[in-house]
């Protein structure tokens, strides 16, 4: 008979382990709390109009390991469009004055320069760091299976991305751009105040636009609904099991062993194998009791920052609108939208480009801000409600203020909260991408394997700063490779 392996979360981690799983000869099943999989990888209808709450673009659309693993599981076939935008964001401050970050570097360059010719050398050497950071390439397999072998490969295929890991490796966008030292007032005003408002690593900026210089972090047309399909029917078609609407309660452990998972209506799921892609903290200290932590765990759910949960409210609009940019960034500070202070601004996106998300003739636009956590841990009831009718009223008046008009034309609003979040993924503290990559764990991630439990392993977006779906599928196939190592098998 085939080992059994559980996998608890059914999130794009989840199903990955559950695809290689079922491709290298395990029984595997997939238990989600939700009544449908997906996890943080998500979107719902409304009145015929699809609203998105993650894909906006994806790291491996072209080329490398993580293009493979999408290959792999059916995210990205022949028939799926992908979509490059020219423009990653036009961001506006408060006076209207805007500034554009452009997806090609070349041309970001020139548009830069022409704002700035005073700026002329240090604008090239920073697009020159990032033309650096688009040829770094990341490792296929984890790092229990690499060998020195791999690591000297690596230099030796991209020195000049491996200078910029160790030069920038634990610098923040704020210290990056201090010693650039722009002399363009309007360059250092928007750069400090997209990129230098908190601990923000510069690597991960620098990597970031990296990958779209390279057309490598596209857009997914049909967004995030379609994608999980996809991956949902490979999953189902090698013959895993998926369980929905079942939450895990704890994991069962016997003689230092993970054999099975305890769900909440009392029934047992034995296993050979138990693999958590769920939420880490859940996992940790819930799941498993906080009985299994390693001083690294520890430091990082003590120490490292989490990503400010957002608010999404979603509109359907009964008119079709297009704008010349996706996304547009607006700096708002000391305005409100509900009882959130707008920080970091507030984002509308409009998706005119994706035919699929609203009937023809119409518009899905979306306004996202960041809100935390502290402002709705204790909300409810009635308190909740009412913020929630607060944030419908002001988010109306910004559609309003940017398109005259347009009131008379929104046929649906729907909100999603922090609480709404974490309700259906179970996220700690609405952190929707897990840990915040700053210069000072940029470079770090979480062992899969915890210190003194056997057969048992962690994959997902919460052991790499920075998370997000490229990362978290790769783990998935991770935590297989390591069981198939195990068994000898690897």
């Amino acid at each position: 008979m085939n080992k059994k392996v559980v996998i608890i979360g059914g999130g794009v981690a989840g199903l990955s382990a559950g695809i290689y799983g079922q491709k290298n000869g395990y029984d595997t099943e997939v238990v989600e709390m939700h009544t449908v999989p997906g996890g943080q990888c998500t979107a719902w209808e409304r009145k015929g109009y699809r609203f998105d709450y993650c894909l906006h673009w994806l790291v491996g659309t072209a080329r490398g390991p993580f293009h493979d693993i999408w290959r792999e599981t059916d995210v990205i076939t022949d028939s799926v469009k992908i979509i490059d935008h020219d423009v990653h964001t036009k961001i506006f401050d408060e006076e209207g004055n805007s500034f554009i970050l452009y997806t090609n570097i070349d041309r970001w360059e020139r548009y830069l320069i022409e704002i700035a010719p005073e700026d002329t050398a240090t604008i090239k050497k920073m697009c020159a760091d990032m033309r650096k950071g688009a040829l770094l390439e990341l490792f296929s397999d984890p790092p229990e299976l690499r060998s020195v072998l791999d690591y000297i490969r690596a230099i030796c295929k991209m020195p000049r991305a491996i200078m910029l890991m160790m030069r920038y490796g634990n610098k923040s966008c704020r210290d990056y751009f201090q010693k650039l030292n722009f002399k363009n007032k309007r360059l250092s005003f928007f750069f400090d105040n997209l990129y230098g408002e908190r601990d923000f690593s510069a690597l991960a900026f620098l990597m970031m636009l990296g990958w779209f210089y390279h057309k490598n972090a596209g857009y997914l047309v049909g967004g995030s609904l379609p994608m999980v399909e996809r991956m949902t029917e490979k999953y189902t078609s090698l013959g895993g099991k998926l369980t929905l609407g079942k939450k895990v309660k704890n994991i069962i452990v016997e003689d230092d062993t993970a054999t099975a998972v305890a769900l909440a209506d009392g029934t047992v799921s034995k296993a050979d194998y138990v693999i958590s892609a769920a939420d880490g903290h859940s996992t940790l200290y819930t799941m498993l009791g906080g009985n299994y932590l390693s001083g690294q765990i520890e430091e990082a759910y003590g120490t490292w920052p989490l990503f400010t949960p957002i608010v999404q409210v979603s509109f359907g609009i009964d008119m079709e609108i297009k704008t010349e940019y996706p996304v547009q960034t607006h700096l708002a500070k000391g305005r409100k939208i509900g009882g959130t202070p707008l920080d970091m601004g507030y984002t509308i996106m409009n998706y005119c480009f994706d035919p699929t998300m609203a009937p023809a003739g119409k518009t899905v636009m979306v306004v996202r801000y960041e809100s935390p956590w502290e402002l709705w841990k204790d909300l409810e009831g009635e308190a909740y409600e009412t913020e929630k009718k607060q944030i419908e009223k002001d988010s109306v008046a910004i559609m309003e203020k940017h398109l005259p008009g347009i009131t008379a034309h929104i046929d649906a609003i729907d909100i999603a909260t922090p609480k709404t979040d974490v309700r259906y993924t179970g996220v700690w503290k609405g952190a929707y991408e897990g840990f915040m990559p700053t210069s000072k764990n940029i470079t770090k991630s979480i062992k899969m394997t915890l210190p003194g439990l056997k057969n048992f392993y962690m994959c997902g977006q919460w052991l790499f700063p920075g998370g997000g779906l490229p990362p978290a599928a790769q783990s998935g196939k991770w935590a297989i490779q390591l069981i198939l190592k195990q068994d000898k098998r690897g």
